[in-house]
């Protein structure tokens, strides 16, 4: 036996994850091909999102819905029944507009209950919600990405919570022939509201014409559209994704399909949300998750970035998930919390079921972490899930077994079939079946480009099965099949799984990194370093320019390279030079998303000059020569 299978041996039981074990079918077709599917068949597909709210305020009315916390720091709550009772007003009021499918809802806004009661007015008029990231209204001095959504979305009606923050945004859009909607209680009272615009408490006031209500919620099917929720732009500019009701159930009836547990109807399931609402993993999984199970959602204000996560920290001490999904960052700063508060690790782990990470690869050092602490606290090991999927097919795969390896994205869900395609060096992920879009708003060309003949969306993401022989043991995500390049040597660079190996490697130094090396003799880095953790390092610096050209800094992060080039292989794995960068990466610069993800051909083309740099003959100081 290896020391490995020993030390797993001395270690505590996983605690039991309540979730079927994998089943699947493979088919190894002409050409290559592989074609996986679930074994579980997708029974009982709720009808809508809006007949799910229906469904629960029936159960449930007085169990509480949504929970924010007000100006105070209070939690302030809507139930399943009030919550109900404001989207028919709301949708009454659409309705009487004469608003309906072709009339849009857009919302700039973030998390709120203000958001949700909005949207699920909008639903149930057959209205299509288009929640927009933030950023573009707050943190784009030219609103580009913003002009760009509206152009394509063509909304009737604008929603902003409060008129004064957003006030610089709507001013950059053309307004004609759009409603503005804001909410009078955050704006800081009528006065603040413009003239022209409907308040949100307006909308809520609005006698209910209940059998107009009816009427429309009779007409939804699984094919109307929900929403359009926007592509992050990381290739390009947004591209609005049609979000029926079917796909958006799909997800919720493929993981109900998996359960493994009888459901106790006394029991409240209670989840923390930080994840803005205009992606899929917060404001379709999630959301629609915590619909379905009556659940109570707890909004978090919180971010995983300095400063703003002690509103996390602060929100769990409160608030006891049975399930608790975040970024591997928020993992890496809530275990330093725990490891230092052991009322806070209480708190968490008090009902935890398991954990759930999303948008990169968990590292293995941070995964031990988070175990030791679950076995401090429990006596148990804590499972660990992952979902992976995209704006246009929501999630199609996932982890539901318990496993000890990080960086899988899993199995299909019931109801989807995966297609691996021979691509290069790299088998491409394509995918068919409930989840999957329709297409493209008023982009026909596009969509026909993302399908194939057989009908399968093309992800533009590898994948590969873990052992070719046992299927079950899942998929590893293998990287963006465009984003890989070759050396002047000839030899392929799978710029993903490097990526994600070489930031794991140099935790908690590098918060990121664009991999380099197109044509040339080696690879090399361009890295965002995590300022948190060289702040430690870099005494006496006061600009991020002085954190990252600090020596002790400079050394630290040369020796983790070190170390992880010791391991690396081959020259297609090795990093030889790295430039450290102060400035942030730029959303108008579409570099990066608001959920984080970066753009490598943007960064690249935008920072052509640092690249010159790390490939210099006679490199200056600020590049780290490992």
């Amino acid at each position: 036996m290896s020391e490995a299978a020993k030390q797993t041996d001395t270690l505590p039981p996983f605690k039991p994850l309540p979730q079927k074990p994998p089943k699947v079918t493979v088919e190894h077709l002409d050409g290559g091909v592989v074609t996986i599917r679930s074994d579980y068949p997708l029974e009982n597909m709720p009808r809508s999102v809006v007949h799910m709210l229906e469904d629960a305020a029936a159960n449930y009315p007085s169990r509480n819905f949504i929970g924010e916390r007000d100006i105070t720091g209070a939690w302030q709550f809507i139930t399943y029944g009030e919550a109900a009772a404001r989207s028919d007003a709301v949708a009454s009021a659409f309705i009487a507009r004469g608003m309906g499918p072709d009339t849009p809802l857009m919302v700039l806004s973030g998390n709120s209950i203000e958001h949700a009661v909005l949207m699920l007015g909008a639903m149930k008029a057959r209205v299509p919600v288009a929640p927009i990231s933030v950023p573009y209204s707050l943190m784009s001095p030219g609103h580009e990405k913003l002009r760009h959504v509206v152009k394509v979305a063509k909304p009737a009606m604008i929603f902003v919570d409060n008129a004064e923050l957003y006030a610089g945004a709507i001013a950059d859009i053309d307004m004609t022939g759009i409603t503005l909607v804001v909410c009078e209680a955050k704006s800081g009272g009528l006065d603040k509201v413009p003239a022209d615009a409907v308040t949100y408490e307006t909308l809520c006031l609005t006698p209910v014409d209940r059998d107009a209500v009816i009427a429309n919620m009779e007409q939804i099917t699984h094919e109307t559209v929900g929403k359009y929720l926007f592509t992050s732009g990381s290739t390009g500019m947004p591209k609005g994704v049609l979000q029926t009701h079917g796909m958006m159930c799909a997800v919720v009836a493929g993981q109900e399909a998996l359960r493994d547990e009888k459901v106790d109807p006394d029991e409240v399931p209670e989840t923390l949300e930080w994840m803005p609402w205009n992606h899929i993993s917060a404001g379709n999984i999630s959301f629609n998750n915590v619909l379905h199970n009556a659940g109570t959602l707890y909004l978090d204000a919180g971010k995983p970035i300095p400063g703003m996560f002690d509103q996390t920290i602060a929100n769990l001490r409160e608030v006891s998930p049975q399930v608790f999904g975040s970024a591997p960052i928020a993992f890496a700063m809530l275990a330093d919390a725990m490891e230092r508060d052991s009322e806070l690790r209480r708190s968490f782990f008090a009902k935890l079921k398991y954990m759930a990470y999303g948008g990169a690869t968990l590292s293995n050092d941070l995964y031990e972490r988070m175990q030791a602490l679950a076995i401090e606290e429990t006596g148990m090991r804590m499972p660990f899930t992952t979902m992976y999927g995209a704006t246009e097919t929501q999630g199609i795969t996932v982890v539901h077994w318990i496993t000890e390896r990080v960086g899988l994205i899993g199995l299909p869900l019931p109801g989807l079939t995966l297609k691996l395609v021979p691509n290069g060096t790299k088998m491409e992920v394509r995918v068919k079946g409930s989840t999957v879009t329709p297409g493209y708003l008023n982009d026909p060309d596009k969509t026909s480009e993302v399908f194939d003949e057989d009908g399968f969306y093309k992800l533009g993401d590898a994948g590969k099965f873990v052992d070719p022989e046992d299927p079950a043991q899942g998929l590893i995500f293998d990287g963006r099949v465009t984003e890989d390049f070759k050396l002047s040597s000839g030899t392929w660079v799978s710029v993903g799984t490097l990526r994600a190996d070489v930031v794991a490697s140099a935790s908690p130094l590098l918060q990121d990194a664009v991999v380099c090396g197109l044509d040339k003799p080696y690879v090399a880095l361009l890295a965002w370093p995590n300022m948190a953790a060289i702040a430690e390092l870099a005494k006496g610096a006061a600009t991020p320019e002085e954190m990252v050209a600090h020596p002790a800094v400079i050394e630290a992060v040369r020796a983790k390279i070190a170390a992880h080039n010791a391991d690396a292989g081959g020259s297609s794995n090795r990093i030889k030079r790295v430039h450290l960068m102060a400035e942030p990466p730029s959303i108008d610069g579409h570099e990066i998303t608001d959920k984080g993800y970066i753009n490598q051909r943007a960064t690249l083309e935008r920072r052509a000059h640092l690249v010159d740099m790390l490939y210099a003959d006679d490199p200056d100081d600020s590049v780290i020569v490992i």
